[in-house]
């Protein structure tokens, strides 16, 4: 489909009429006179620990989610914490892709597990399974992936490599929410599947984390590990954390949750509209979906071809800021490149390194409309136009 230029062709960024001089919202993250009330109920109740909206929450993300057991706790990256104090040993290595935020890491380290990290697909972004293959050594014990952008992993060739070499398989699902693998909901797979209910988040509680499973013993210690290894009042059978939801955060959680699944279908269809207009502009790639996956679009991230375009990728995002259009980079350097994990490295995945210099974000929200979707191809062909190599 091609996009229709603007009738002024000078970038705004060099002192042209942009496309939209309101600009289109990168991100919606109000919240909804339901949702308010909803905390503010529990506040009126004076039930502000963990309680029955922290389990109402619970049982409704595992069933949306098809997992058999679902723990709240505080935020996402305690979600990566638990489930890996559950599965891991210190000293373990964790095959982990570069190309992810850093939590999905960092809490391997904390562990004092040695996160190793393996490349991912150009196409869809997620972990490059046979190079995953290739790291492993006698001393790993577990895989840990994530459902990057809220696309799933190829989870049948994750569970095959897993089956092979004795692996636990730990997914981060943390802007995945109500994805799915070949009709079966994520939570259905795996060892552990964490989330993130972070205020940006498909689902979005403020802060807010969650761990599925299918185990019941290894839910028991999951726990066991958000409350201080308390097995009785005052009695600890293992060192622990506090690391709970509070009903407030989960009153949030579940008015939010009422809507999620029209929000998603918004997404998706926004999704769709940007995949026909990103076809008619050369040298921008749309993001692919793993065979069998059904995405919920965190965030629809594209990816620029270099050789296309007289620019770098900052350059092409600085000029659709200027016409109106707001971008964002996850990530602008891959795991690997990160000084905390220098320790580690031995090498650079190669495109893992590449993407980092070439992908942006447009604006995806469930509010997103057909016009502003439009201004967004619009800018971008504009700019493309211009830097057209």
């Amino acid at each position: 489909m091609a996009v229709s230029m603007t009738t002024e062709n000078t970038l705004a960024i060099n002192g042209g009429a942009p496309v939209s001089a309101t600009g289109v919202p990168f991100m919606s993250t109000a919240l909804s006179e339901a949702d308010i009330a909803a905390a503010t109920a529990v506040l009126r109740g004076g039930m502000l620990r963990q309680a029955t909206k922290c389990a109402e929450l619970e049982e409704r993300m595992a069933r949306l989610s098809g997992a058999e057991y679902a723990l709240t706790c505080a935020n996402g990256t305690c979600a990566l914490q638990l489930a890996y104090g559950a599965l891991l040993e210190p000293g373990d290595e964790v095959i982990v892709p570069a190309w992810t935020f850093i939590a999905t890491a960092s809490m391997i380290a904390a562990r004092g597990c040695r996160p190793v990290f393996c490349d991912v697909r150009q196409d869809t972004f997620q972990i490059d399974v046979s190079d995953a293959e290739r790291r492993i050594t006698p001393r790993t014990t577990a895989i840990a992936c994530t459902h990057l952008y809220g696309c799933p992993v190829d989870i049948d060739a994750v569970e095959k490599l897993a089956a092979g070499h004795g692996l636990k398989i730990i997914y981060d699902a943390g802007q995945a929410h109500l994805a799915t693998y070949k009709g079966k909901g994520i939570g259905g797979f795996g060892d552990a599947v964490t989330y993130s209910f972070y205020a940006t988040k498909n689902l979005a509680t403020g802060e807010g984390g969650m761990v599925t499973c299918n185990d019941g013993e290894l839910a028991r210690t999951i726990g066991l590990l958000r409350s201080h290894g308390e097995t009785e009042k005052y009695v600890h059978g293992m060192i622990g954390y506090n690391y709970r939801m509070n009903d407030i955060t989960a009153a949030i959680g579940c008015s939010r949750l009422d809507r999620l699944g029209a929000q998603t279908e918004a997404r998706r269809s926004a999704a769709a509209r940007y995949d026909r207009v990103i076809a008619g502009i050369d040298g921008i790639e749309a993001p692919a979906t793993t065979n069998g996956a059904t995405p919920v679009y965190h965030l629809y991230t594209c990816k620029l071809d270099p050789s296309a375009f007289r620019c770098g990728r900052d350059e092409f995002c600085a000029a659709l800021r200027a016409e109106g259009v707001p971008t964002a980079v996850h990530y602008p350097r891959s795991l690997s490149r990160q000084p905390a994990f220098a320790p580690f490295v031995t090498e650079h995945p190669a495109v893992a390194d590449s993407l980092s210099e070439r992908v942006l974000c447009l604006p995806m929200h469930a509010d997103l409309t057909a016009e502003q979707i439009g201004v967004v191809g619009e800018a971008v062909s504009k700019v493309a136009s211009a830097y057209r190599a």
